[in-house]
């Protein structure tokens, strides 16, 4: 497990500069062509969204993805269950490049798409009976992205049905206290029994995106497993995927992948 010692040269969430973090770039190195590991990510998520409600219902409800970035694919992997979702987002480049995805998307996020609709006929039927291009249906329940911090959702009534949180709390700070808190924030905003989807990148040291650098917290599968057990019904999997050929981040050596659902208060 990760060590709780603060270290001199800790970067905290507030020290950043979030507003010059470049969408445009971030998607150039990420998100133009698949890669594996995100297709892994996605084929997961699929699978255990459709699982739940095939057992539990529900459909039609709200959902969350927690510090969206220029990333559609949560909320894609969201999109046959809820009636609306919330983008929660603080960078404003991040922002103004989700506000224009909303009218229809850009089409790299199309062979995301294809990977939740390509399952086997179980899993993957209510994302084929959106049909091959589900813009119209991202435009009516997506809605407007809601400007703030991940710990904006800490102390505030539950309120979302289902969630997803992508890369986000290892990637906002050097702190594991603050690691701990934005999940803590994280499972604090969904309804007891709401699925989740939390991805994390294992060992990550910080990233750059263009010219300017953000920070990292180094976590492992174990930590993730220690930091949402008390969140999380039993059952939950955790599962770590390696990439290796594609070093995204100084140190990574993979992602870390988490589905359960929030257990009771």
């Amino acid at each position: 497990m990760t060590s709780g010692s603060p270290t001199t040269a800790e970067k905290l969430n507030a020290d950043v500069p979030w507003d010059a973090f470049d969408p445009d770039e971030y998607i150039k190195r990420n998100y133009l062509e698949i890669q594996p590991v995100d297709r892994a990510i996605l084929t997961r998520v699929r699978d255990h969204f459709s699982d739940h409600f095939a057992k539990h219902g529900g459909r039609g409800g709200s959902g969350i993805d927690v510090g969206a970035g220029p990333n559609l694919y949560p909320a894609l992997a969201m999109l046959p269950w809820c009636g609306r979702i919330t983008l929660l987002e603080r960078s404003e480049q991040n922002l103004e490049y989700l506000r224009g995805q909303l009218s229809g998307y850009d089409a790299n996020w199309d062979q995301f798409w294809e990977v939740l609709k390509s399952g086997a006929r179980g899993k993957a039927a209510a994302y084929t009976g959106l049909g091959a291009d589900p813009r119209a249906r991202f435009g009516e329940v997506v809605r407007e992205p809601l400007p703030g911090s991940l710990f904006d959702l800490c102390g505030k009534k539950p309120a979302w049905d289902i969630g997803t949180m992508f890369f986000v709390a290892e990637s906002i700070t050097t702190s594991l206290e603050e690691f701990r808190q934005g999940v803590g924030c994280f499972m604090n905003a969904l309804k007891p029994g709401a699925p989740f989807a939390a991805a994390f990148m294992e060992h990550s040291e910080g990233y750059s995106v263009g010219a300017q650098d953000f920070p990292a917290r180094d976590i492992d599968d174990e930590e993730v497993r220690t930091v949402l057990e008390p969140y999380a019904e039993a059952g939950m999997k955790v599962v770590c995927l390696d990439n290796p050929k594609q070093l995204v981040r100084h140190g990574y050596t993979g992602m870390i992948l988490a589905c359960g659902r929030r257990r009771k208060r």
